[in-house]
């Protein structure tokens, strides 16, 4: 791989234009990848008129599963521009961080909702979907990631916002699902 066909984002010396046709693109993506993602939310009306309790944990769920793939995301992109990147590595390794904080966060959760809401149903639905979001996080930041860096696009710009949007459909997929299978 030729590190010199890759134009990277450096907000500090490159001029506004050029970060703007850089970054656009994959906001673009983002923006209609979000539009998917409020289709898919749709798609478990019935789960959450039957528990509007089920939709307080939402934001919770995308939170977290984001937050373990952005770690992933920029710890990988960081090393990408240094060289020191190995794909298989990373994804042996982040797949299993992601399932041992997955089951961790999840273990954390599910008392503390069952104290709250004292249901079981819920807390199963949402203790499970919080495992699976987080343990799907690194391999979608990873593989977004890497396609980008394997495209010449600086992965810094665009893996964020696409795999930001990718995830959040994902988790909304895995706690709609859960919860409907759980609840309904």
């Amino acid at each position: 791989m030729n590190k010199e066909k890759i134009q990277y984002a450096d907000d500090d010396v490159k001029p506004v234009k050029l970060l703007l046709r850089l970054r656009l693109p994959s906001l673009f993506i983002g923006l209609m990848l979000g539009l998917v993602l409020s289709f898919v939310a749709s798609r478990f009306e019935d789960v959450l008129s039957k528990n509007i309790a089920v939709i307080f944990f939402l934001p919770f769920i995308v939170y977290l599963a984001d937050s373990v793939g952005t770690q992933t995301q920029n710890i990988y992109a960081r090393d990408l521009r240094t060289g020191r990147a190995n794909f298989k590595m990373y994804l042996v390794k982040e797949t299993a961080l992601g399932i041992f904080i997955g089951l961790i966060f999840s273990l954390i959760t599910a008392p503390i909702v069952m104290f709250w809401f004292k249901s079981t149903e819920l807390t199963l639905a949402v203790s499970l979907a919080v495992f699976g979001a987080i343990a799907t996080a690194p391999l979608i930041a990873l593989t977004v990631t890497e396609l980008l860096q394997l495209e010449h696009t600086d992965p810094a710009v665009g893996a964020g916002p696409i795999a930001t949007v990718i995830q959040d459909t994902i988790s909304v997929l895995i706690y709609g699902l859960i919860a409907s299978a759980i609840m309904l």
